[in-house]
Order: structure tokens, then C-alpha cells, then sequence
């Protein structure tokens, strides 16, 4: 073994099969840092894996053994492991050193932009740079375009906002974090996915079910996290514009400087804005609303010898007018028209602390925020104020090994939220310490999670959170994962279905409020094969939850009233997805899926399916790029069942009589050409042109009984074609 490589094993015995994970460094001779692309290949397997952002890689060893485990990234010495059966470890440590005399050999190795990682015992569904970018990806919201698993919908025909669905939930059911740190809650969280740019983002990771205590309560349907680009390995400077024929256009750019050996910073800038009024389906309203949006963030990030802390500060100003053709913000014309105003501040960092005693840490995470949103529908106003700290803390460490390890923590949650819609308050303050423990036992082929947290809330008292998660390799090609758990929330009736003031319906306010809890069960299998000497897998799971209290919003019982409730009969979804993914031959990808979705409750006294939850959806997405990496193709498809439909017939008055949506196609496609720095791409969006017919209900009389802008089930807006360009500095090397 050359003295190149230094490797810190950590054995355990296990039986015919052995996951491998472990961390590369490169050294320059003075310090280490992790190598982002480096590639670790079993020769005889011919299976491996390219280090992450953080230096990761993961593998399962083959039965056979042994074999020659290769370690090589450009710009490093590369070296080599001989695996054998009486070497069976999980974990390493792997440091390449620069050559500064060799000349350059570029080794490549292409990971799938969207995977299911192996090793973890949840079912993570990672979203890559590269997957990102498939797609315009101007925010946060369409970040999800050649995604299955996460449905983004629009809310009312108004104001453009957009929500995400999970298992057929709305997004108030999913935990949203930024690296961990909750992110989209309360007053910000109808218009929020629009607020983050989607340059700002590396990657995306989403969890079905309840995901680990660690991460707290309100994991209910899923979670999905946000890793935005760090500071100590991102580009120098980053460059992206954007435009499309509806009049909307943007700019970003950020960049990053190291600050001496232990610290480095990074700026973020947007500006977008929606420029053009737009009526395409003369309806004399507009298809989408006018305005801006400017965010920053600037984040810093410090590398101690004791500890590591990244801080940051994140902010937006965002400012929307639609509604009837000429109408503009603030006028007093007499026309219909909708306004949302949201002023955002909040300040986050994370600590971690290194311990002298092995496998022993400590992490902190902090958070505050301030969040204000005004809107306005017609002649009806929403204000609401929003201030949000939040804290949480980690201990973790081994029992004897590290086949089982554990974590224990305090949290605590605290809410200042007021909210004024028309005549209706809702005004509370919140206060929630919370405690939690977690076990991991990591064995040959069974890895388990079992946790459990309390939290004690000063209005609705002491919540308790038991959830257990469980991983079983039965071959090195196939795993079986399952879980259990239940999560909680407390909801906020007025900002979580703040679009629904986009009707004339008279709301209801429920008697009282109670948190809403679910218990979700499901399981997920993960096969990797060979079809025609080529790389395939297939991904089924299913998920289904179940409601012990839960706030309905019923539209069926009275058509002119929207009433809240809380639930009093059965409330229930079941979600069904398979997923095929296969690479027939080099650089030309294929994933096929589909998704079944039966999500009931009691609407007008009957159990019945929720309202805009299409039950079917199809989906294919194809990928494909040149030798020379210059050009990329991409082409993504949708199909959309039908879903039922909220009463469109108001006393004796009939604007409609389908109670079920159609069955309709989404196309987009995207090609994108790499010249040096540079990459241009030209795109379309909605190809097939499908728009809903008659999206507003007595579009003629808005200020009438019968205006209803929240029926929308499809796009509203006909083709889009896009054009933009990315410019990238990177850093020197060994800068």
C-alpha cells in the first residue's frame, strides 16, 4: 500500500454482504479538504460512486471478494485498496495528495442526477445540480418539473401562487427545510415557493412518511430539504438570465471568497419581475400577475480546529398585482383586483463542535425570523405579522460500536403570529420546548432508526411522537425500507387558504382549534438490475396516512360558504408510485413512473374524494447529452387523470356542470449548449398548449355572488418558450 493513502477502518463482522461509506480528502502537503467528483471503482464489481459536495461516497460490497477498491480525482495522486473477506469494514478514510508534476489525466465517471441512496435507511430521493437544470428552474416551485414524487399546483387563477402536494397532501402536511432548518412555515408559506430563487439551489432531497425526530414534529406526508450552494466549495462567481415571451425575466448571481484559512463567505442576488399583462384566453382577466421579487442572502461559513459554524442571513421583498385587464396597484378604478406585499427577514446558523472522544458530537442549529404578508382580493384583505425563533440541539455518539449509535436532543419552537382576514382574528402566541432520542443499529443487511419525541405546547399541552424506520438489504441489488410514525401540527386556517379568498363564498370560522395529527404507514422496495448489459432500476412504494384530528375545508356543504371544521368522520390518503429508471446505452437516460392517489375525507356530509387530487398521473422523462458534454436534450411528459371538482351550481344558476376535470398533457423541453464558461439553453413549457377552458367562475361579475377564481385544475397559460445563459468562474485550483 502506498503511503499516499491514509485509511481509517472501523470493523464490524457481518454475513455474505457489507455496505461501504466513507469520506475522500485531498491534501496539498499542509492542509485537507473533501474532493467534490472523486471516483471510487470496484474493479471486478464494476460498480462505484463519485464523492459528493462533502467528500461522501457510499457502496455495497459485493458477494465476491476480493476485490481492488480505486481512489482517483483530477489533480490527485490516485491509489488503490485490495477488499477482501477478512477486511470487511463500513467506514473510511481516504486521503489522495496532490501532483503537482504529473500531467493531467481526467477520469470520468456519470452519476445519475437523481437517485435513492443506498445506505440510508429512509427513502431520500436526492435531486442533483445536474437534475436542476434540466429545467429553467427560476424558483423553488419549479424545481420539481421532472419530478414524480412532488406535485405543484396553482392555487386560484389570480395570483399566481402555487402550492406542493405530497401522497395528494397539501404543502402544509410536508416539512420544507433549508439544511435542516425549517423553512416555509406560517405567514410564509402560500406565496413562499416562489421567493427562492432555483439558482441558489446545489440540491433537494425528499422523504416520503415521517421522516426522523431529529427534524421534529410536523413531518406529516413528507420533508423535503434545500441545500443551497456553500460557501467554501461553490464558484467564484456565478451568472444566470432569464426571459420568456409572457413578459417575466430575471437575473442572478452569486459568488464566494475565502477569507483567510478558516473562513469564506458568499453572496446572493435576484431580481425577477413579471413586465407584461397578459389575456390570452379573454376572459378580461390576467393570466398571470405583474410585479417583483428581490432576494440576498449572504452566508458565511468557519472551519476550526474545535468547531464549525455556518451563519447567514436570508431576505426578499416580493410585490404582485393581477386581476381584471388594467387594473394596477393601488388604483381605484372600480376593477377587480388582487395585491400580496411580503416582507421577509430571517438570520440562521449552524454550529458543530468537535469532541476529543471518537465518534462523539455536537451540533446547534438557530433560527429567526420575521414575516410580513398583506393581501388583497377584490374588496377583501388580508394583514398578517409573523415573528419566529426557533433552536435546536444534537448530541450524538456510539454505544460500545458503531453498529449502534444514538442521538438525543432539546428543541424549542417560538410564534408571534397575527392575522386579520375581513372581520375575522387570529392572533397566538406559541411556545414549544420539546425533547428527543434516537437509536440507529446498523447490521450486515438490517439497519433501524427508532425514535421518539415529546413536546409540550402552552395551548394544546403535552405531544408525544414515536416513529420507527427500517432498511433491509436482501441482496446487494435490493432493498426493502418501511416506516412508521406520527406527526402534528397546529393549523392556521386563514394564511393556509389564503387563496380561497379569490371567491365570493363567505368563510366560516371553525368553533375552535385543535392541532391536526396523522399517523403514516408505508414502505418503499429499490431494484437495481442489469437489462441488456445496461444499468436499470425500479422503485415501488406506498404510503398511507391516516388523520386523528383534522381542520377540513369544506366547499360542498353550502355553495355559498367555505367552512372550516374540524374533523368528526374519517380522513384518509393513499398514495401508490412506480418508478422505472434505464440507461439503454451511453448518456441517453429514460425514467418512466406513474401515481395513483386516493385522498377522502367527508365533504357535504359524505365521504369523498378531495377536490383538484387528480387520481392518476403518467410521467417520462428523457435525458441525453454529446460525448463532448456540449449539448444536452431533455424532453419531460405528464399525464393528468381526472379529479373531482368543487359545486359549480349556485341556486338556480348553472355556470358548469362537470364535476370531474379533464384528462390532460404537459410537455416541456429544454436544450442546452456548453461553451467554456458559458452555457445557453432555450426551452418551452406547456408544448401541448392545453389550457383550462373558462378558469373563473362569472368572470363577468367579480364583485357578484357567484365569483369563484379557485376551480383550477390546469394551466392557464398556453405555450411558454424561455431562453437563457449561466457564466461560471471557478476558482484557481489549490487557490
Amino acid at each position: 500500500m502506498k503511503n499516499s493513502i491514509a485509511i481509517a477502518f472501523a470493523f464490524i463482522s457481518f454475513g455474505a454482504m457489507a455496505q461501504l461509506k466513507g469520506t475522500v480528502l485531498g491534501s496539498n502537503g499542509t492542509t485537507q479538504e473533501p474532493i467534490e467528483g472523486a471516483k471510487v471503482y470496484l474493479l471486478n464489481a464494476k460498480a462505484g460512486d463519485i464523492t459528493c459536495d462533502a467528500g461522501n461516497f457510499e457502496l455495497i460490497l459485493p458477494r465476491t471478494l476480493p476485490d481492488t477498491l480505486v481512489f482517483s480525482a483530477l489533480g490527485y495522486i490516485s491509489d488503490t485498496v485490495v477488499v477482501t473477506k477478512e477486511d470487511r469494514f463500513i467506514n473510511m478514510k481516504v486521503v489522495l495528495f496532490a501532483d503537482e508534476v504529473l500531467p493531467e489525466i481526467i477520469v470520468e465517471y456519470r452519476k445519475n442526477t437523481k437517485t435513492i441512496s443506498k445506505l440510508k435507511v429512509l427513502a431520500v430521493e436526492e435531486i442533483s445540480l445536474g437534475e436542476l437544470r434540466k429545467a429553467a428552474c427560476c424558483n423553488l416551485s419549479e424545481s420539481f418539473e421532472t419530478n414524480v414524487s412532488v406535485d405543484v399546483n396553482f392555487t386560484d387563477a389570480v395570483s399566481g401562487a402555487r402550492t406542493i402536494q405530497m401522497m395528494g397532501l397539501e404543502g402544509v402536511y410536508t416539512q420544507i427545510q433549508f439544511e435542516n432548518i425549517p423553512y416555509l412555515r406560517g405567514l410564509e408559506q402560500p406565496f413562499g415557493l416562489s421567493s427562492f430563487p432555483g439558482t441558489w439551489i446545489n440540491s433537494i432531497q425528499i422523504t416520503k412518511g415521517t421522516g426522523n425526530v431529529v427534524n421534529g414534529y410536523e413531518s406529516m406526508a413528507g420533508l423535503v430539504n434545500i441545500e443551497m450552494f456553500k460557501p467554501q466549495d461553490m464558484d467564484a462567481f456565478f451568472l444566470n438570465g432569464y426571459g420568456n415571451i409572457y413578459g417575466r425575466a430575471e437575473l442572478n448571481a452569486h459568488g464566494s471568497v475565502h477569507v483567510g484559512k478558516k473562513w469564506s463567505t458568499a453572496l446572493f442576488a435576484h431580481g425577477s419581475g413579471m413586465f407584461a399583462e397578459n389575456n390570452h384566453n379573454h376572459d378580461n382577466f390576467m393570466d398571470a400577475p405583474m410585479g417583483t421579487l428581490f432576494s440576498f442572502n449572504n452566508r458565511w461559513h468557519y472551519q476550526g480546529e474545535k468547531m464549525e459554524a455556518q451563519i447567514g442571513v436570508n431576505s426578499y421583498l416580493e410585490s404582485k398585482y393581477g386581476g381584471e385587464v388594467g387594473y394596477r396597484k393601488g388604483s381605484k378604478n372600480g376593477l377587480y383586483g388582487m395585491e400580496t406585499d411580503a416582507k421577509h427577514l430571517d438570520v440562521y446558523a449552524k454550529t458543530g463542535f468537535f469532541m476529543k472522544k471518537p465518534y462523539n458530537s455536537i451540533g446547534v442549529i438557530y433560527n429567526l425570523k420575521y414575516q410580513e404578508n398583506d393581501a388583497l382580493f377584490g374588496v377583501r384583505q388580508f394583514k398578517g405579522v409573523e415573528k419566529r425563533g426557533y433552536i435546536n440541539g444534537v448530541f450524538e455518539s456510539i454505544i460500545g460500536n458503531t453498529m449502534h449509535k444514538y442521538k438525543v436532543g432539546l428543541s424549542g419552537v417560538f410564534v408571534d403570529m397575527d392575522q386579520q382576514m375581513d372581520s375575522l382574528t387570529d392572533n397566538r402566541v406559541e411556545i414549544v420546548p420539546g425533547a428527543f432520542a434516537e437509536y440507529t443499529y446498523t447490521g450486515p443487511r438490517l439497519t433501524t432508526v427508532i425514535g421518539a419525541r415529546g413536546d409540550y405546547h402552552n395551548l394544546y399541552k403535552f405531544q408525544f411522537s414515536p416513529r420507527v424506520h427500517a432498511k433491509y438489504a436482501i441482496t446487494e441489488f435490493t432493498d426493502l425500507r418501511v416506516t412508521a410514525g406520527k406527526g402534528w401540527r397546529v393549523p392556521n386556517y386563514m394564511i393556509d387558504n389564503i387563496s380561497l379568498l379569490a371567491t365570493s363564498r363567505q368563510w366560516i370560522a371553525p368553533t375552535e382549534t385543535q392541532p391536526e395529527i396523522s399517523w403514516n404507514f408505508g414502505g418503499s422496495l429499490v431494484q437495481s438490475f442489469k437489462l441488456f448489459g445496461n444499468q436499470a432500476s425500479v422503485v415501488v412504494d406506498y404510503y398511507h396516512t391516516l388523520f386523528e384530528r383534522q381542520l377540513i375545508v369544506d366547499r360542498d356543504e353550502n355553495v355559498h360558504q367555505i367552512i372550516f371544521r374540524n374533523m368528526t368522520s374519517k380522513s384518509f390518503s393513499n398514495s401508490f408510485q412506480t418508478e422505472f429508471s434505464f440507461t439503454p446505452f451511453n448518456r441517453f437516460d429514460i425514467r418512466l413512473a406513474y401515481k395513483f392517489l386516493d385522498v377522502r375525507a367527508e365533504y357535504g356530509g359524505q365521504l369523498q374524494q378531495k377536490v383538484m387530487v387528480p387520481k392518476h398521473r403518467g410521467f417520462i422523462n428523457v435525458a441525453y447529452h454529446t460525448r463532448n458534454n456540449k449539448w444536452e436534450f431533455d424532453v419531460t411528459a405528464s399525464v393528468f387523470g381526472t379529479s373531482r371538482l368543487p359545486v359549480a351550481q349556485l341556486d338556480s344558476v348553472t355556470f358548469t356542470t362537470d364535476n370531474l376535470s379533464n384528462v390532460y398533457p404537459q410537455l416541456s423541453a429544454q436544450i442546452t449548449y456548453k461553451h467554456k464558461k458559458w452555457d445557453f439553453y432555450i426551452g418551452g413549457e406547456n408544448l401541448t398548449n392545453y389550457r383550462q377552458q373558462h378558469p373563473i367562475i362569472d368572470a363577468e361579475n367579480p364583485f357578484g355572488t357567484y365569483f369563484d377564481a379557485t376551480r383550477i385544475w390546469a394551466p392557464v397559460m398556453g405555450i411558454n418558450v424561455y431562453a437563457g445563459f449561466r457564466y461560471v468562474i471557478e476558482h484557481k485550483k489549490h487557490e
